[in-house]
């Protein structure tokens, strides 16, 4: 499923037209980007939280030739599904 499919569902779910309810799904995604950006905690009841987690610098290998490399420090973003989304998964 992608935006698009996304979008399609609303429509036919809440009779919105196809770009308001495009418009609502970029929408939606966008805030959570702002709000991870910012290092805040994303949390969607019934359906998950996303959360930023900080990666450190690290020294890593250079597969082909075996040559150290310098891996910088990063951020991720990452998700850790609600009860309800596991269970449904597992049913």
């Amino acid at each position: 499923m992608n935006n698009a499919d996304l979008a399609d569902k609303l429509t036919g779910d809440h009779g919105v037209s196809k770009a308001d309810a495009r418009k609502l799904v970029d929408g939606v995604f966008a805030a959570i980007a702002d709000a991870a950006a910012s290092g805040e905690e994303i949390s969607l009841s019934g359906f998950g939280k996303f959360k930023v987690k900080a990666s450190p610098a690290r020294e890593g290998r250079n597969p082909s030739t075996g040559e150290t490399i310098k891996i910088a420090a990063s951020k991720k973003l990452t998700f850790a599904p609600a009860k309800a989304v596991k269970d449904k998964l597992n049913a």
